[in-house]
């Protein structure tokens, strides 16, 4: 288990099989069988996942910066922005990533409701924290050249086990996430949730930062596994959003640390 959208696209390269122990044989026959793509459709490449990532990227700045602007300029209207944002999200990211057909309307919409969350989260830490935005915008930018430079060179290396053990640590931090976002609606650790802005909020934010960096490395690894299996060019929409959905994420983990170490 990683991200759902990568986890669906990964099994269906594979068939929609789980993967087992073959031998020499059957491997030379899966590697001698034709593409998972029928004759009539075009196989997905890189620069159709870089392009479509890029669009819904483009998306959610644009509409981020509209959220923003409102939310600077009309009283009261951030915290809405910010809930509508969030709960939108939430909902759409759920039918997308269990929907079994793409839908590039849904992943459109998706990418709008993320930069009316984005816009109006930011404007909210920029105002209590004068240049958190920048900072997260670059340290984002850093985090994940770094991410692609060690995946790509072999430093980090993305195995079944690697992949158990992210799915695992994201399923419990997403369970934590849930009762942290009551705890700190609720005003526990001052807004923060558990741990508040103290050593303990800063080593939650550690671990979700980390997280987040880590899992881009499984995004990049299913990625490649879906262009080299010759998957259908539809699927770059879906492997487009899964990868913009890890980058934000990333990016509010580093507001919310960035947050923590100002207080």
């Amino acid at each position: 288990m990683s991200n759902p959208i990568f986890d669906r696209v990964d099994r269906e390269s594979r068939g929609g099989y789980p993967q087992r122990d073959l031998s020499a044989g059957q491997l030379q026959d899966m590697y001698a069988a034709p593409s998972v793509t029928p004759p009539h459709e075009r196989r997905l490449t890189l620069d159709d996942v870089l392009m479509k990532a890029l669009l819904l990227l483009g998306i959610v700045v644009v509409v981020g910066a509209v959220s923003w602007f409102a939310s600077a300029t009309v009283p009261g209207v951030g915290g809405t922005l910010w809930l509508a944002g969030m709960i939108g999200t939430l909902v759409l990211g759920l039918v997308i990533a269990f929907k079994k057909a793409v839908s590039v309307p849904l992943i459109v919409g998706y990418a709008v409701l993320e930069g009316i969350f984005v816009g109006a989260v930011s404007q909210a830490f920029e105002r209590m924290y004068d240049g958190a935005v920048p900072s997260a915008i670059v340290a984002t930018l850093c985090v994940f050249g770094a991410m692609f430079a060690g995946w790509k060179l072999g430093f980090i290396k993305v195995t079944d086990k690697f992949r158990r053990m992210m799915g695992m640590a994201l399923l419990g931090y997403a369970i934590f996430a849930l009762v942290n976002l009551v705890a700190a609606l609720m005003g526990v650790g001052a807004g923060w949730g558990f741990g508040g802005s103290g050593a303990l909020g800063i080593g939650i934010s550690l671990f979700a930062t980390g997280l987040a960096a880590f899992t881009l490395a499984l995004d990049f690894d299913s990625i490649d596994n879906a262009v080299r299996s010759g998957m259908p060019e539809k699927y770059s929409w879906l492997l487009a959003h899964g990868l913009v959905v890890t980058v934000v994420w990333l990016y509010i983990e580093l507001l919310r640390l960035i947050g923590r170490f100002r207080d």
